[in-house]
């Protein structure tokens, strides 16, 4: 279930801000994105899993609290980042 060490360092590769960066905002966001997409997949198959389901909003209420953080901070890299993931509604 866990996201497997290439595809994490892709998502790092992707979205990191300099050459030794894995933990900005940015970061962050994308690798919880990328986890909540794969959980949204597995609920499909899954509809019971109450415990997941948990972690899953555990997860999304983080990533609001990064994006609004992002978004006071440097409204630029907010909206880069929100057209570059797609999060818009």
């Amino acid at each position: 279930m866990a996201l497997v060490k290439e595809k994490k360092r892709k998502v790092i590769s992707d979205f990191k801000r300099e050459k030794t960066d894995t933990g900005s905002a940015e970061v962050q966001v994308a690798l919880l994105t990328t986890r909540i997409n794969q959980l949204s997949e597995h609920f499909k198959k899954n509809v019971k899993d109450h415990h997941s389901r948990y972690g899953l909003i555990k997860m999304v209420g983080k990533r609001k609290r990064l994006l609004s953080y992002l978004g006071d901070r440097a409204p630029e890299r907010y909206k880069s980042l929100i057209t570059r993931l797609d999060l818009r509604k």
